[in-house]
């Protein structure tokens, strides 16, 4: 059974990584790209001059990268939702009467 036809996928359960960003970052980074885009052609079309509207979306461009790569780097695969989930929990929980313990 050493001379298998079938190879085997050892990628199976990880996740998608491309040029360094992981997982759901590759989607943040094409989403802003395709903002980018829209904003490009709204200045374009209310009649800014070619050259601004390019070194607008140039400036802004690199820092959504340099922001996205640096969210990927900082947070990893699951980091970004855990430090969401982690804001939205109450740093104290405050109850000014006994009925919560009285009911049955």
């Amino acid at each position: 059974m050493s001379n298998s036809v079938y190879q085997v996928n050892k990628g199976i359960n990880k996740s998608i990584e491309f040029k360094g960003l992981k997982a759901q970052y590759i989607w943040y980074l094409g989403g802003g790209i395709a903002a980018l885009l829209v904003v490009f052609s709204a200045m374009y079309l209310i009649g800014l001059p070619s050259l601004i509207c390019v070194g607008v979306i140039l400036i802004a461009g690199a820092l959504l990268v340099m922001k996205v790569y640096g969210m990927s780097n900082k947070y990893g695969e699951h980091g970004l939702m855990k430090a969401m989930a982690r804001k939205q929990v109450p740093k104290v929980i405050k109850i000014r009467g006994r009925q919560i313990f009285l009911k049955k």
